[in-house]
């Protein structure tokens, strides 16, 4: 069994998050630039067993799409032609980013730290990829 990674996709940089190999628990992996997300993921996916990817969908309290989801289906369909064995799931994010705050703020961090705006997307695929899991097993 291989791991599952989750991609917060944003326009300027991108939260990623995995699962271990027992697919159990999802922990912040890094933050990466959104132009360079395809060569971290090859890189990634060169040294990890991958099983599946899973994407947020960005939707806002009304269930409106946000604007970035014409960016993140073209970036899905350029995942699927690079990497065509692994299996692209979507999950909603919304209140993701505000629950990754409230959870920095608890955490002890300093002002800056919690500010940070990388560790905001780290924390919010880490949120979408435990929800993924934890609704894959209800």
């Amino acid at each position: 069994m291989g791991q599952i990674l989750a991609i917060d996709y944003g326009k300027a940089r991108c939260g990623i998050a995995a699962t271990d190999d027992m697919q159990i628990i999802a922990s912040g992996l890094d933050t990466v630039q959104t132009s360079l997300l395809v060569e971290f993921l090859k890189k990634y996916f060169n040294e990890n067993k991958v099983d599946e990817v899973v994407i947020g969908l960005p939707v806002d309290l009304k269930g409106n799409i946000s604007e970035v989801e014409t960016e993140i289906l073209k970036f899905i369909e350029i995942f699927q032609k690079e990497f065509p064995t692994i299996k692209v799931n979507r999950f909603d994010e919304r209140f993701t980013s505000k629950m990754a705050s409230f959870f920095i703020s608890q955490s002890g961090k300093s002002k800056k730290q919690r500010q940070e705006k990388g560790l905001i997307d780290k924390v919010s695929a880490t949120i979408i990829l435990q929800n993924f899991l934890e609704q894959r097993t209800r």
